[in-house]
């Protein structure tokens, strides 16, 4: 399957789910890096007219999640779940989009810790966010 098949599907599974609420779209993968966005619309701020930085993180989440499962070495046997996720919040955000792009830090049998960078549309650093996912067995 290639990259913009696997995107494709990925994008097809956000109905009813909050990705679909935020507006949240994966658009592109690579390697080990996978890349989404987020509009920045009035329902994504709070009440000072800046992004919510709930609204940051949800996209982080969901990169960040998404990339653990998409790149883990059986998925027919285990799955990623998220354990912890920190962010630091560096500049604010009041249109446009944001974007997400998440990479491994540690990819290991058990665990994964990933970046997440959330830029604006001039690349300017928004969010930097490390998340730690754990590896389970799938039951049957």
């Amino acid at each position: 399957m290639t990259d913009e098949e696997i995107i494709y599907i990925m994008n097809e599974r956000r109905a009813g789910t909050l990705m679909e609420t935020l507006g949240i779209e994966y658009i592109s993968k690579d390697n080990q890096t996978l890349r989404g966005r987020m509009p920045v619309t009035s329902n994504h701020l709070q009440p000072a007219g800046i992004l919510h930085g709930g609204a940051t993180l949800a996209l982080a989440e969901t990169i960040g999640s998404a990339a653990s499962n998409i790149f883990l070495d059986d998925p027919d046997s285990f799955i990623a779940v998220g354990q912890e996720i920190a962010a630091n919040h560096v500049k604010s955000a009041s249109n446009g989009y944001v974007y997400a792009e998440s990479k491994f830090l540690h990819k290991g049998r058990t665990s994964h810790v990933l970046e997440i960078r959330i830029t604006n549309d001039d690349d300017n650093l928004i969010s930097f966010v490390k998340m730690t996912n754990v590896i389970l067995p799938k039951k049957n």
